[in-house]
């Protein structure tokens, strides 16, 4: 079912390993990364998933977003017919920021992306929220917002690995 995906992006810069609830590799690639439409296939751990996003908006926190779950073999033929050498391939833990008061047990949940490959050394929190101006608790090891910054998009990294740009002087 077609949604609108709404999430804020973070560089990690400390220690969010307490709060991980639960982690899995995630190896996709893109039949399509054309920013206006990107056609995803994913392995997350044991399951298949296609994804077909739209643009992002004018923010960058919000797009359509459309995800079906399809079988993990299927996924992997279709991992075959994506983009040359552009595979992503990363670990996500879930983090859950603790919180007194709050009555599901957690202020909020993040999903931390640890890259591999030619993304090592990226790691990247993004929240999930329910309107671009929900407030949310904003952890200790959270660093530089990079919402709508494009080179931080999954499909971008697919084809310039994190390793060949981070420490240029022209970001």
């Amino acid at each position: 079912m077609p949604t609108k995906e709404i999430e804020r992006k973070f560089k990690v810069t400390g220690d969010y390993r307490p709060y991980i609830s639960r982690s899995y590799r995630i190896c996709q690639g893109y039949l399509s990364s054309v920013p206006e439409r990107t056609v995803r296939v994913r392995i997350k751990g044991d399951r298949g998933y296609i994804t077909v996003k739209g643009i992002s908006s004018e923010s960058g926190m919000s797009r359509y977003e459309w995800e079906k779950e399809i079988p993990a073999d299927e996924a992997l033929d279709l991992l075959k017919l994506c983009e040359p050498g552009k595979l992503i391939d990363k670990t996500r833990h879930i983090v859950e920021i603790p919180a007194e008061n709050s009555p599901q047990g957690h202020a909020g949940v993040f999903e931390v992306d640890e890259f591999h490959g030619g993304n090592e050394g990226l790691v990247i929190a993004e929240i999930e929220l329910s309107s671009e101006d929900e407030e949310f608790v904003r952890p200790q090891w959270l660093g530089e917002e990079v919402t709508g910054d494009g080179r931080y998009y999954n499909s971008y990294l697919s084809s310039h690995p994190y390793k060949e740009w981070k420490d240029s002087a022209i970001l």
